[in-house]
């Protein structure tokens, strides 16, 4: 079996990342992807409360059977670090072999990973490449320009019909209609 761990802030989650695990599943060959969103960042970057990055996850990455939703890094010593999880998930399941699916745009940020060289021995990074990020070693550029602080943009200003459109094409319905319920994102901090 081999699992690709799918971490990140997912501050909020958005149709990328569904998108990129749809993708994982259909070209990885991979049984199952476990999300983990990150308790806290390593570093230091403000995140909106873990409970409700893990609801919205949840609610993200429902229709997709074979993604399951972690809450592993709550159990993790502070700072979160991938590493950290991945032992701990290397301890947990014995001989399954774990990909770490990535971003093409933190290749260049991996040198402030911690151990970045035992991450890639436990899971040797599934890559995929964002629009921008293009590597000529690396597959074309699947997945479309949208981050979480773009959404956040928008969130904060979801009174104005032009954000609403835009955030229906970025966030999935049933991720918008729990921040919508919960006044999550009512400002950009």
């Amino acid at each position: 079996m081999t699992l690709a761990i799918f971490g990140g802030s997912f501050d909020p989650p958005h149709v990328a990342h569904v998108l990129a695990a749809s993708y994982a599943l259909a070209v990885g060959g991979f049984e199952r992807i476990l999300v983990v969103p990150a308790f806290e960042h390593a570093l230091g970057k403000h995140l909106s409360p873990f409970e409700e990055r893990l609801a919205l996850c949840r609610l993200c990455f429902d229709d997709l059977a074979r993604v399951e939703v972690s809450a592993l890094e709550s159990e993790l010593p502070r700072p979160s670090y991938t590493v950290r999880l991945l032992e701990r998930l290397q301890s947990e399941r014995p001989g399954v072999a774990m990909r770490l699916v990535i971003g093409s745009d933190v290749l260049g940020e991996t040198h402030s990973w911690r151990d970045f060289a035992r991450i890639e021995e436990l899971a040797p990074p599934f890559v995929l490449t964002r629009r921008g990020h293009e590597r000529p070693e690396l597959a074309p550029a699947i997945l479309p320009e949208v981050s979480s602080t773009r959404v956040r943009e928008l969130l904060a200003r979801r009174h104005d019909a032009e954000a609403l459109r835009e955030l229906g094409w970025l966030v999935p319905r049933r991720v918008l209609e729990r921040i919508e319920a919960a006044n999550l994102y009512a400002s950009e901090p």
